[in-house]
């Protein structure tokens, strides 16, 4: 499934390549810091053990890594793949004395990482400016164990048309906070429209199971303004 938005040559490296150094202040100013909660909940939903690999793509700075290491007294492996070399760095200088994490360039279409290897798989806020969607699902069913879990934590749709209404206007201001804090509004206008055009629950739920999860479901947080979505490669 082909993202018109995200195949225009260049578009997101250039949108990542200009906001990669202030990422996570405009995702504390975009979401008032909830993003934050949001990954705590993906990570309690998936309740990690001990001695497990996780790989974690689209990684931004590595926020789920921590998570994950801190969840698990330190203890596992992390590939942390990103396509940006800019948020890569960010995330190694962030994340220094977490030393059990392999930072890796690569896109979410085309992993470096062996078949049934992986544990578990999270893309949080990722999923949405990948080029094909399906490419990206089926290279997380490839690189997972059978008995390893997909999740994803994404931007979604709003189910009550009262937080729609207020969530939309709020939307409108994005570009303008990220022309302030980040210097261009330009990337972030790229980013609402890109949540606009994302597909809805049910649809990447369809989505996942064409590319043979099993076991797929989704929780709404905060209406649906986000949604973690999880599946089971059997």
């Amino acid at each position: 499934m082909q993202q018109y938005l995200q195949n225009k040559k260049g578009l997101v490296q250039g949108v990542f390549d200009n906001v990669y150094d202030k990422y996570d202040l405009m995702n504390d100013f975009m979401s008032l810091g909830v993003h934050r909660i949001w990954k705590r909940d993906l990570m309690s939903w998936m309740n990690p053990s001990k001695d497990k690999i996780l790989i974690d793509v689209a990684c931004g700075t590595g926020d789920l890594g921590k998570l994950f290491l801190d969840l698990t007294n330190k203890d596992g492996k992390i590939f942390c793949i990103d396509p940006n070399k800019g948020m890569i760095s960010k995330g190694k200088t962030k994340l220094t004395t977490y030393k059990n994490i392999n930072w890796w360039i690569a896109p979410a279409e085309k992993l470096p990482i062996k078949d049934n290897s992986c544990d578990y798989y999270t893309i949080s806020f990722g999923l949405r400016n990948t080029k094909d969607l399906n490419k990206a699902l089926s290279e997380a069913f490839r690189v997972l164990k059978p008995g390893g879990r997909y999740l994803c934590l994404e931007f979604s749709k709003i189910q009550n048309s009262n937080l729609n209404f207020i969530y939309k206007n709020y939307s409108k201001l994005i570009p303008l906070i990220g022309k302030a804090v980040a210097g261009k509004k330009e990337p972030y206008e790229y980013l609402v429209k890109s949540i606009e055009e994302f597909i809805n629950q049910e649809e990447l739920i369809d989505l996942m199971k064409i590319n043979k999860f099993e076991n797929c479901s989704y929780r709404n947080l905060s209406g649906g303004i986000v949604a973690i979505h999880s599946g089971w490669k059997i």
